[in-house]
């Protein structure tokens, strides 16, 4: 089993709950070093003291906060410790919100929380339902490697799940950051068109369906040149639609879309229709075989009722 990178408690109300945090997700990337081009020289980084050139050891560092004019107010890690909140390693839930009222972009990293010991699984199952029955995430602060964060706590299956999040005033305003934003889209035929392209190309979220091609690229790139051959990867860069291709390219992306989704159910109805007539005729066979196996019989037996009787007859 994993190990927990930060252990606590999750309270809410007058109940505590023990719980170790676990890495959620993990990210895959082709590890690069650094090398000084045309040689095989490897670029290090060294912590070096400005005035004296030497290298220091990291236990010897310490932060420095800039004031400006070359003056700093210094701070030892132990000070950070001593002035973070929660150091009763606490996960205080001080509200529950609906999850579908959290916008996606306060959400900044993933996390399991699993139960820390096996007598208290209980407590941790109750408030795994009990979120997952109310649609709800509770609104919690903790500390972690010298930071306050931001977080909710939801259930996800059999599991919680604590997001990290932003504070509101770590997410930039739109409107200062970009000054040419365009007011809003002329409503009529263009505005009725995008919707009915987004309607044509909607599908359910399946996560598995996609793929990181980019890494799987720069692999490719990597043992093409291992084996000495050239590489040549040729990608045109898509062109602006201009306003007046702007109907035509919307027209021919609902027409595209629609006939992929038209074709794909027909390819699906005609395998299963297929197969029911196929079982039909099977069972059309069987049955014309079986009258004729009944009029064969029943011809059978009149053929020797008549025989009997004539010989009784002749008798």
């Amino acid at each position: 089993m994993a190990r927990s990178i930060w252990s606590g408690y999750i309270n809410f109300g007058l109940v505590s709950v023990p719980v170790g945090l676990y890495s959620a997700t993990q990210e895959h990337e082709v590890d690069f070093h650094q090398f000084q081009k045309g040689t095989s020289d490897r670029i290090r980084y060294k912590r070096v003291n400005e005035r004296t050139g030497r290298e220091v050891d990291y236990e010897k560092i310490v932060k420095g906060h800039d004031l400006g004019d070359g003056k700093y107010v210094i701070v030892e890690p132990e000070e950070l410790d001593n002035i973070a909140p929660g150091k009763s390693r606490s996960l205080e839930i001080s509200t529950f919100v609906d999850l579908d009222d959290i916008d996606p972009i306060y959400y900044q990293k993933s996390y399991y929380l699993g139960p820390k010991d096996s007598d208290n699984k209980g407590s941790y199952a109750l408030l795994r339902d009990a979120l997952k029955k109310t649609n709800r995430a509770g609104i919690a602060k903790f500390v972690m490697r010298g930071k306050e964060y931001l977080a909710t706590i939801r259930a996800q299956d059999k599991v919680l799940v604590l997001n990290t999040m932003y504070f509101a005033d770590e997410i930039r305003d739109p409107a200062k950051e970009l000054d040419d934003l365009p007011a809003k889209s002329s409503a009529g035929k263009q505005l009725t068109m995008a919707a009915d392209l987004i309607e044509a190309m909607s599908g359910d979220w399946k996560p598995s369906a996609y793929k990181d091609t980019y890494t799987e690229r720069v692999k490719d790139l990597v043992e093409t040149k291992r084996k000495g051959q050239e590489v040549v990867f040729n990608e045109e860069e898509p062109e602006a639609t201009t306003p007046t291709d702007l109907v035509s390219a919307l027209r021919a992306s609902v027409e595209a879309a629609r006939s992929r989704r038209t074709s794909g159910g027909a390819a699906k109805k005609t395998g299963s229709g297929a197969k029911k007539s196929t079982a039909k005729k099977t069972t059309a066979r069987k049955s014309t075989a079986g009258k004729s196996t009944a009029k064969k019989a029943t011809t059978k037996k009149k053929s020797t009722a008549k025989k009997t009787s004539a010989r009784k007859k002749a008798a």
